[in-house]
């Protein structure tokens, strides 16, 4: 039994270095995704699924619709005294889990992005609170970059600590 897991095992393994191989092939033919996976953190997978899923930005008339899309932006819910946020209806989940697991991942990489969810979390936001916070501007980012057609650019802050 621990042989045929094990045969198991070595084939699952096996077939996701093939997927692995088929999605960096896909990112070489997408320019968006080449953009995306230039920011650190965005590994293959999640740069290769925002891409998918954005499909061309002239689907979006400006970059707040284009942060709702993929599920970084609240709105709000105000009645009388009342002041909230909600989750909006049109989002599409697929690049939601993406951003959300792609920041999770860029805080590690970027320490100016490590102090902004570290600032959000002592105002009492939630984790994913804080990490959609953080998702929403590099939605502006990631939206600056496809526009532009250019890629992820580090803080110049950053850039300076690793020069010295």
């Amino acid at each position: 039994m621990i042989q045929e897991d094990a045969c198991r095992l070595l084939a699952l393994l096996t077939s996701i270095k093939a997927m692995d191989a088929k999605i960096e092939q896909q990112i070489q033919e997408s320019v968006y995704a080449q953009h995306i996976d230039s920011i650190p953190g965005f590994g293959l997978v999640c740069s290769a699924e925002l891409a998918g899923e954005i499909g061309t930005l002239e689907r979006f008339p400006k970059q707040s619709s284009f942060s709702i899309y993929v599920g970084m932006a609240p709105l709000d819910n105000q009645s009388g005294a009342y002041q909230g946020t909600k989750s909006p209806k049109h989002v599409n989940t697929r690049a939601r889990k993406a951003m959300m697991t792609a920041v999770c991942r860029h805080i590690s990489c970027v320490p100016e992005s490590r102090a902004y969810y570290d600032k959000k979390r002592s105002e009492g936001k939630t984790h994913n609170k804080a990490i959609r916070a953080l998702g929403r501007h590099i939605s502006r980012v990631i939206w600056s970059m496809l526009r532009h057609d250019r890629d992820y650019e580090e803080p110049l802050q950053t850039q300076i600590k690793k020069a010295a």
